[in-house]
């Protein structure tokens, strides 16, 4: 599923009739423009099928309700604005008789300090406290703009805004994730297990396959046939395979149709492998080139299995719309408390690396051997935004937990191999004291942008997962 399809948000005008109404089809307006110079269709009542278009009324609440539940299947959130105080009552019937269990914004306007006569007093600042109280009591959560009043048209908002709309990406394809698990994760990698119960609780469906149906599929596919030479052609034109074995290549080939078609056949969303030792004892090559490839697609594949890693990624993905991978947070850097290594054999996506090669997996290689392992992807990524995210299933409690923060990527001097990254996180001993002291993996997913903060209102407020925000940037969005 493309993580960045149009977004369609229903929209509810609140009004109070003895506030004048030329705020209100101002405000109306202000709101439409917006949405529309953010390529966000609206779902909101004719100006003719209510007074001015607003809900303030029970009939109101019951035409605006009727007009969500025919879109239902295309609203992805709900954003009520008040250009005066509004009616809180009519705004919360209106999402309780939809039946919407969507993201809510609430923005209000603000008074001028110049114009708080009756003919331009507005009283949304109070308004919008009404509202909420309103929705709280109705078991709605919801978002608030940055500034507790905000006009549309202005920057602040336009953040709010574009927040918003990446908070309901992530809940709306989240809740409805497709994973799959390719083999079984590495016998030694306890660190990867999780319970697909818990994630199916919250929507999030997990598919198996075995390895050996894998390896069964691709021999069969002939070397001369046509999808493995247009493979190894979308191959040679993402990565540099100069050095590479042929037969290596052919495997990769043939795998990659293979996955492709179980994926496809199955709706999956993103998949965990199996990346090791079976692929390389039983069939000879690394798979991690085809992760990358993948993850650049916007269709993440995480290593070892790891499932609640690679959910992870697809989070931060949904959130950004760009490209995540799966990391080892790996090594110290030196003496710098606030900087540490990411490092994996190699498998994220191109987008990460300024100059990136297809290579051999050095450490796997040295008990598996080098024939066995070809097909990483090996690169180091530039300086940048940094976020960074783990969900995870605490089966002992029967609850899916998460951490989220932002940092950066550095240019510091690094002399070592595979897919790597140094990064400087605040208070990075702080952040690692929390996650092993809440039982967290050694995996985190990783994103380059600033979009912590999107991920922590999407788990704490829509999922109501407890989730631990480290050093969120001031304002959280993909292109920072």
């Amino acid at each position: 599923m493309n993580s960045q399809q149009k977004i369609v948000l229903g929209v509810i005008v609140g009004n109070r009739n003895f506030f004048p109404d030329s705020l209100i089809s101002q405000g109306r307006q202000d709101i439409l423009d917006v949405l529309s110079e953010q390529n966000i269709d609206a779902v909101i009542l004719d100006e003719r099928a209510t007074k001015l278009g607003a809900v303030e009324t029970w009939e109101n609440a019951q035409q605006c309700a009727a007009l969500f539940d025919e879109n239902r299947h295309r609203i992805d959130g709900i954003l009520v604005t008040l250009p005066n105080f509004g009616d809180e009552k009519g705004i919360a019937d209106t999402i309780q008789l939809s039946s919407l269990r969507v993201p809510i914004l609430v923005q209000a306007y603000p008074d001028d300090l110049g114009s708080f006569g009756l003919e331009r007093r507005r009283d949304a600042f109070c308004g919008k406290i009404s509202v909420c109280n309103n929705l709280y009591q109705y078991g709605f959560p919801f978002s608030q703009t940055e500034l507790h009043t905000v006009k549309p048209k202005t920057d602040s908002f336009r953040a709010d805004l574009a927040q918003f709309v990446a908070i309901c990406r992530v809940v709306k394809r989240l809740k409805n994730a497709r994973l799959g698990a390719v083999g079984a994760r590495p016998n030694a990698f306890n660190t990867t297990r999780y319970s697909e119960k818990l994630l199916q609780a919250f929507g999030i469906s997990v598919s198996t396959i075995d390895l050996s149906e894998i390896f069964g599929s691709a021999q069969k596919i002939g070397d001369d046939d046509r999808r493995v030479k247009e493979r190894l052609e979308l191959i040679g034109g993402y990565v540099g395979t100069r050095g590479i074995p042929v037969p290596s290549l052919l495997k990769m080939s043939k795998l990659g149709i293979v996955l492709d078609d179980w994926m496809g056949r199955y709706g999956i969303d993103a998949t965990a492998i199996q990346c090791w030792d079976s692929l390389q004892l039983n069939y000879g090559v690394n798979v991690c080139t085809l992760m990358s490839m993948m993850s650049e697609s916007l269709l993440p594949s995480a290593c070892e299995v790891d499932i609640t890693g690679v959910a992870s990624m697809y989070a931060l993905q949904l959130a950004s719309g760009k490209p995540s991978a799966l990391v080892d947070w790996n090594n110290n850097y030196g003496n710098d408390p606030n900087k540490c290594v990411l490092f994996h054999c190699g498998n994220w996506a191109k987008s990460f690396f300024s100059d990136v090669k297809m290579a051999n997996a050095e450490i796997l290689a040295t008990t598996l051997g080098t024939e066995n392992t070809y097909g990483t992807v090996a690169g180091r990524t530039p300086a940048g935004p940094f976020s960074y995210a783990r969900i995870t299933t605490d089966d002992r409690h029967g609850v899916i937990r998460a951490y989220t923060g932002d940092g950066y990527f550095v240019d510091d001097p690094l002399d070592t191999f595979g897919s790597r990254a140094v990064v400087e996180v605040p208070r990075l001993q702080e952040l690692m004291k929390y996650i092993c002291k809440n039982g967290f993996e050694h995996h985190a997913a990783m994103n380059a942008s600033h979009t912590a903060k999107i991920l922590s209102e999407a788990f704490t407020t829509y999922f109501g997962w407890e989730t631990y925000t480290h050093g969120v940037s001031k304002q959280s969005g993909p292109d920072e």
